[in-house]
């Protein structure tokens, strides 16, 4: 049974009358409220493409159907939606939802974003892009490799693409992740992972590796000799992590100014 209600100014609380004589609805239940869309017709959602996403709990599957219902109201011909980012992972510890937006002409973001968290209670960190972009990007930039190899996409996607090293684009990426080296002591778990994901996500693509988060943990279980988990909950003894993080920096860095050198001759 659905009862169809309006909110009313009280004097302490605002409320929702309903009939005494109905079915159901009984005195204690818990009950949901949400608007009653009226105003346009709502596109139905399609199936969604899982890639290197095995399980994903089912209140996100609903949140990600929700922000595409909410990105229909708004947009148009956009090519594919992408959903990315820490709120794929197990467990519910993200701070935001990372939506890529792949199609051609300007989008206004700001009203998305601001429906999104007043739906949803959780801010959309969106980023817009076209085809022929997200190709360069991933031709280029091992961050685009990591953010694509784990996603939920509204469309399938195909994107093959040669590996063409920027080693000043490389070179920009890496010198955020300096930032451990210099101030462990006030970064918090997470922030330490995001820094030895990147260095070692560089690392990998200069050796012409697979960059995935799968083997970005992998590596860097091997290389520093620790767990990924241990990471995030800040857990490291700090004398032997940055004596091995450093060690990785500096081969990383040496790798990216032959690069850089060889390419200006």
């Amino acid at each position: 049974m659905e009862i169809v209600s309006k909110i009313s100014k009280g004097s302490k609380m605002d409320q929702i009358y309903i009939p005494k004589n109905r079915t159901g609805f009984n005195i204690g239940n818990y009950v949901v409220i949400k608007p009653l869309e009226t105003n346009r017709e709502e596109k139905p959602i399609k199936k969604l493409y899982f890639y290197g996403v095995k399980n994903l709990e089912p209140i996100k599957l609903e949140i990600i159907h929700e922000i595409l219902t909410i990105i229909n109201r708004y947009l148009d011909g956009y090519d594919n939606l992408i959903i990315t980012g820490s709120f794929l992972e197990k467990g519910f510890h993200f701070n935001d939802i990372d939506i890529l937006i792949v199609g051609n002409g300007k989008i206004n973001q700001e009203p998305i974003k601001e429906a999104i968290e007043r739906k949803i209670g959780v801010k959309g960190h969106i980023l817009t892009l076209s085809n022929k972009e997200l190709t360069k990007g991933l031709e280029t930039d091992p961050l685009y490799c990591v953010m694509l190899s784990r996603c939920v996409t509204r469309k399938r996607f195909l994107y093959k693409t040669k590996q063409t090293i920027d080693y000043k684009l490389l070179d920009l990426h890496l010198l955020k992740s300096k930032v451990l080296l210099d101030n462990f002591d006030v970064l918090n778990g997470k922030q330490k992972y995001d820094f030895v994901r990147n260095i070692v996500a560089i690392s990998l693509y200069l050796n012409g590796n697979k960059v995935t988060v799968g083997s970005i943990d992998t590596e860097i279980k091997r290389s520093l000799g620790i767990r990924v988990q241990e990471i995030k909950n800040n857990l490291l003894n700090k004398k032997e992590f940055l004596k091995k993080y450093k060690l990785i920096y500096d081969k990383t860095f040496s790798m990216i100014l032959r690069g850089i050198s060889h390419g200006s001759k």
